[in-house]
């Protein structure tokens, strides 16, 4: 049994910041960000995670034309919940009314929602469900240090949401995924937990303080791993999948920069018309950014039905994915 996408369904937070409000707080520019990034602005949420995660999967259940009573999984991939637990996916579960669901986070960072979708395939290739609720949401303002200008003029808040059910045609062909640990520390983001203070450790101290939670990130690594790795995963999806990227009607990549989106295209030799960008509004989403850029496109008509997609992502961890699928 296949999986396909019945339902998409994505939500932005209100509150705007612009790249002019981020100037008059710190030593940056307008033509700086947007030269360096393409990014214009970028929405922070006060709702949080789990909140912008049902109001997504809300309305890509309406898409879908489903119930939340219908799901039999709900899967949130995030960095950013509101608390260890309970998860995200079992409050998004209490939001919607699925009581019938199965629910848990998964953690790929920026690649999650990937991770989501080939999870979801395969509990329904199984036969262990036949509709998935998967979900990426993030709340990247409350990991940045706002007053480094290196990142926190990066990242956006927001959720996107794929209601994925079995099909009897079409649906998702391939998906390739892939880690290495060992480059863990050129993307990183602190618990903020140490030993420090615990009694019966010993070494370690009555009264430590716990470091503060922050992003740190060596760009230049993230950027070379990202226009090496992404083309080479997609030419591997399209390779299981026997086609080519001419078959591929759109490829909805991971929103991060403007500038490794171009490269992606010039590697795989794309024309841009093929590779569409929300970066400008959004910034950079981490795990929900594949899925508010697919609601986004669902929803402006560019989707037809039989379009071969290919969606990717790159993330922390170092991970990263490819998927390619019939609309």
């Amino acid at each position: 049994m296949r999986s396909g996408i019945a339902g998409t369904g994505s939500y932005i937070p209100e509150c705007r910041v612009t790249n002019d409000m981020l100037a008059a707080r710190m030593d940056t520019s307008d033509e700086w960000i947007v030269s360096r990034t393409g990014i214009r602005e970028r929405h922070l949420s006060a709702e949080g995670t789990a909140a912008m995660a049902a109001e997504a999967a809300r309305r890509a259940l309406e898409d879908a034309g489903m119930t939340a009573e219908e799901l039999d999984w709900i899967l949130v991939a995030t960095v950013t919940p509101e608390c260890f637990f309970p998860s995200v996916a079992c409050q998004v579960q209490e939001a919607l009314g699925a009581k019938k669901a199965v629910c848990y986070d998964l953690s790929a960072a920026c690649s999650g929602f990937l991770f989501g979708l080939q999870t979801a395939d395969a509990y329904i290739h199984t036969g262990m469900a036949r509709n998935v609720l998967v979900i990426g949401a993030e709340a990247m303002s409350r990991l940045v240090d706002w007053k480094d200008r290196s990142t926190c003029v990066l990242f956006g808040d927001g959720a996107g949401a794929a209601v994925v059910t079995a099909v009897s045609a079409g649906g998702i062909r391939t998906g390739v995924l892939g880690c290495d640990g060992s480059r863990g520390d050129s993307l990183i983001c602190s618990t903020g937990h140490s030993a420090d203070g615990i009694p019966f450790l010993e070494g370690t101290g009555e009264d430590g303080e716990a470091a503060p939670t922050s992003l740190a990130m060596d760009g230049r690594e993230i950027f070379q791993f990202a226009v090496r790795t992404v083309p080479e995963v997609i030419r591997e999806a399209l390779a299981q999948a026997e086609i080519s990227t001419e078959d591929v009607s759109l490829f909805l990549l991971h929103q991060a920069n403007a500038r490794i989106l171009t490269s992606i295209g010039r590697s795989l030799h794309v024309p841009m018309e093929k590779i569409p960008e929300n970066l400008a509004h959004t910034g950079n989403l981490a795990a929900a950014s594949v899925p508010v850029l697919l609601d986004e496109v669902n929803r402006a008509g560019r989707l037809q039905r039989g379009d071969t997609l290919v969606l990717a992502g790159f993330g922390a961890g170092l991970t990263w994915g490819a998927m390619v699928l019939e609309w």
